[in-house]
């Protein structure tokens, strides 16, 4: 049997990654790829705002599982401490002694092989297995795999494959900027932004892409426009504008679900409900949208909130809180008896449009026979003392 061993931190795992993989198990022929993240690697500390051990390994899992014959290992992150090629390829020999095995690497890691711990043990233990970003790596590999042939009989495969320029490294540099993500598997970035590792962000066509497609298709328009809105009110009023931007593409992402799935939703998310709330769907969507804002998309409190308190408002509302309920109520396309004048009280007095909103809400509700929520008459109150 033939079984390649491809290691590294995998801080993240990137298409680079992903591509040297499965070409790796064509040219080779391999029966089994063992992707093996170390626990720490051994000349660096993993750096920080990285997941923990059991993060990278779900991200591992998550970018390979696609590759034909790849399984992920836990041995060296069991193993725990520095992580040495010498040992983990020891653990193989042991369990596979009669199997062929290939150490995968990239043209870096061959150039400085002779500073490995124990590399002749390693060369005794398995055949080297090489390839490059471009057929401009090839020069400095094949003069590498012939110094170590010459000078310790090593076994050197250089495969004929090509993988795109990815760095790690620049990856995590990226991702805090709202870029990167054309270089990592889809569900390795949606994991990422999850958790919000290496102080990532996302990318806000992205997600769009991910609000909208829980929308009804009617409602993408209603987003769109109070996404517009927050932005032009975050910058009248000194709101954090992306974080503006965030709250607005994701406030009612789950506006069609029905009351079972509302409250289904505030379960999972721990979100506590009085009777008029349990009763009554349409309230629900904003703070079940503010869950999965937050445990799904990473946002921060902030944008939780702003999201939690778009429908009802609430007494002391802070700036981001008031600007996407204003910019949900004023967005370009509401069309109602008196959206002009609250538009433009938005732009001059933000206290005295939400005033006025709140007062617009609680006569439209009741003039439908709807009881207002205690939340919004409370908003009201307390915005007409300020």
């Amino acid at each position: 049997m033939k079984i390649g061993l491809f290691g590294g931190t995998f801080n993240p795992p990137h298409l680079g990654h992903v591509e040297a993989a499965s070409q790796a198990v064509k040219a080779l022929n391999l029966d089994k790829l063992l992707i093996v993240p170390d626990a720490l690697p051994p000349h660096k500390d993993l750096p920080e705002g990285s997941p923990d051990d059991a993060g990278r390994l779900r991200m591992s899992e998550l970018a390979f599982e696609k590759v034909k014959h790849a399984k992920v290992s836990d041995m060296e992150i069991r193993r725990g401490g520095r992580s040495y090629t010498v040992d983990t390829l020891r653990r193989l020999r042991e369990k596979y002694p009669g199997d062929k095995l290939f150490l995968l690497m990239g043209t870096d890691m061959l150039l400085c092989f002779e500073e490995w711990r124990e590399f002749r043990e390693i060369l005794s233990l398995a055949a080297l297995a090489v390839f490059g970003r471009g057929a401009q790596d090839m020069p400095a590999i094949q003069r590498a795999a012939a110094n170590l042939r010459e000078k310790y009989g090593a076994n050197i495969e250089v495969l004929d494959i090509r993988v795109r320029e990815a760095s790690s490294t620049d990856i995590r540099s990226l991702l805090r900027e709202r870029k990167g993500r054309e270089l990592l598997p889809e569900p390795v970035y949606a994991e990422i932004i999850r958790h919000r590792w290496y102080g990532a962000r996302p990318e806000f066509e992205w997600l769009r892409q991910k609000a909208y497609a829980m929308l009804e298709p009617k409602r993408v328009a209603h987003v769109k426009g109070c996404e517009e809105e927050a932005v032009r009110l975050a910058l009248r009023w000194g709101a954090d504008v992306e974080r503006a931007r965030e709250a607005a593409i994701l406030h009612d992402i789950t506006k069609k679900e029905k009351l079972p799935e509302q409250l289904r939703l505030c379960e999972k998310y721990g979100i506590l409900l009085d009777d008029m709330e349990r009763e009554e769907g349409k309230l629900l969507h904003s703070k079940t949208g503010a869950g999965i804002a937050k445990y799904e998309f990473g946002c921060d409190d902030e944008v939780y909130g702003a999201i939690f308190w778009h429908t009802t408002g609430k007494e002391d509302m802070a700036l981001l809180e008031k600007v996407i309920y204003m910019a949900d109520y004023i967005e370009p396309n509401r069309d109602f008896d008196g959206v002009e004048e609250l538009r433009r009280l938005a732009y001059v007095d933000l206290d005295r449009a939400l005033e006025l909103g709140f007062s617009m809400s609680i006569e439209d509700m009741r003039s439908r026979g709807i009881v207002p929520h205690a939340r919004t008459l409370g908003a009201l109150c307390y915005i007409s003392k300020g």
